[in-house]
């Protein structure tokens, strides 16, 4: 799977996106039938046959970079014409994760590159044959995308089939547009919007810009409708509870779901508290991003779901979030570890945390240290430590046991690739006794 990079977001309203990694060569081709020269007779009758084009097409597709990358597509719809050529079609770009998926015109299609579309299911029966049972079962299990490496491959299949297509394509939050990356199972009466108006303190949605006007008008709230338990500065942290405020966590699981493509939307949010991060000004506390954590974890789970909105991504919230969930494990006397699958952004991000916590302590300390000694300072469950110096190349298995090997040097060069960390949780700040079930 290829990478990009998060899309960035100008208050204007305006949302531009840059191929972190996009072929070079070969990408500068004409525009399908609009390249200002007639269409011989041969190249109508070609695209004729070929349109209206089939679900599962594989094609090269000129994205908003200027520059033609391979999708397949994954949908089609109608536009009001009788011409074969008036469909717009869903694709995604194969060397890019699902969330650049988009509604694209025709003529961004290359038709002289579209391949044969050959029927899947065929198609794997046929190389199902010319193989023995132990590759099928190797291939179901790794060929899994980065997020679900807990679903088998029916399940994968199945839940692709049912969030193939992006049904909100924008939303306004605050100052903010937003373009979306994933499908989110809004109620059916939001069917036919491509775009929705969040109030930005109640999390309430709707159709129209006028809709949200009036409400603004008529809410009173100015920050999120629960507990301030943390305020350094111009940041904030609510605390709210599923059971006492069940709207707003359904509306802002709604809302992540469009920027988590492995979500599984909770509709029964009393089990879960939302720790929701804000930026504070005059006109109110505005929403940065959030996690939420079950109550009551049989698993050691202090963080089910984690989400910085993307205007404030690339800013150290993430870590952030991450960190002070960290903070919470840390007063209630646990270990703890976020709940799998993680997004790619997540896993990222927790795998930068944990590099440098680790390594911030490996470098201080004097002596041995063992890595209970770590969990223990850092509330970071073992498994996670083991894994995370493993992959460092820190830690060699010796008579019996683990040894960590924490060379200075060593330690300064993952600090450096590590990169810097996120804005500092300031414990002293932090204002909060852990949730016990009222009787």
């Amino acid at each position: 799977m290829g990478s990009i990079d998060t899309p960035t977001i100008t208050e204007n309203g305006s949302t531009q996106s840059q191929a972190a990694a996009a072929p070079a060569d070969d990408n500068q081709r004409p525009l399908a039938s609009s390249n200002g020269a007639p269409e011989s007779e041969a190249t109508k009758k070609r695209r004729s046959g070929i349109l209206p084009l089939e679900v599962g097409t594989r094609v090269m597709c000129r994205w908003r970079d200027g520059k033609y990358h391979p999708v397949k597509v994954i949908e089609r719809r109608k536009l009001q014409s009788t011409e074969p050529s008036d469909y717009e079609y869903y694709v995604h770009y194969t060397e890019f994760n699902r969330r650049l998926d988009e509604w694209v015109k025709l003529e961004q299609l290359d038709l002289d590159s579209v391949e044969t579309v050959v029927d899947e299911k065929v198609e794997d029966k046929v190389a199902s044959l010319k193989m023995t049972r132990h590759q099928k079962r190797k291939i179901d299990e790794t060929h899994v995308e980065v997020g679900h490496e807990e679903l088998d491959a029916a399940s994968l299949r199945e839940h692709e089939e049912f969030t193939k297509v992006k049904n909100i394509a924008t939303i306004e939050l605050g100052r903010y547009e937003i373009e979306t990356w994933y499908f989110s199972p809004f109620p059916p009466e939001y069917n036919d919007s491509l775009k929705l108006y969040f109030c930005e303190f109640c999390l309430n949605f709707m159709k129209r810009k006028e809709q949200l006007q009036r409400h603004m008008r008529k809410c009173d709230l100015k920050h999120p409708p629960g507990d301030e338990i943390y305020r350094s500065g111009t940041l904030s942290m609510f605390e709210v509870d599923g059971k006492k405020n069940k709207v707003y966590g359904q509306n802002l699981c709604y809302l992540a779901k469009l920027f988590l493509d492995h979500k599984t939307l909770y509709y029964d949010v009393d089990l879960f508290l939302f720790y929701v991060l804000c930026e504070c000004d005059d006109r109110g506390c505005h929403m940065v991003g959030y996690f939420s954590k079950e109550k009551h974890s049989e698993e050691s789970y202090n963080l089910a779901c984690i989400l910085t909105l993307p205007p404030y991504q690339r800013k150290g919230y993430g870590k952030f979030l991450i960190a002070f969930s960290y903070e919470l494990s840390k007063k209630e006397g646990k270990v703890g570890t976020p709940e799998r699958p993680l997004s790619d952004l997540g896993l990222l991000s927790y795998r930068g945390y944990w590099t440098r916590v680790l390594l911030d302590i490996l470098k201080k300390h004097k002596g041995n240290i063992s890595i209970k000694e770590l969990s223990d300072m850092t509330a970071i469950k073992a498994e996670d430590i083991l894994t995370t110096l493993q992959s460092l190349e820190l830690i060699q298995y010796r008579k019996g046991q683990h040894v960590i090997c924490a060379d200075p040097k060593v330690l300064d060069r993952h600090l450096k690739a590590a990169g810097r960390g996120g804005l500092e949780v300031d414990v002293s700040k932090l204002i909060w006794t852990p949730y016990k079930e009222q009787s």
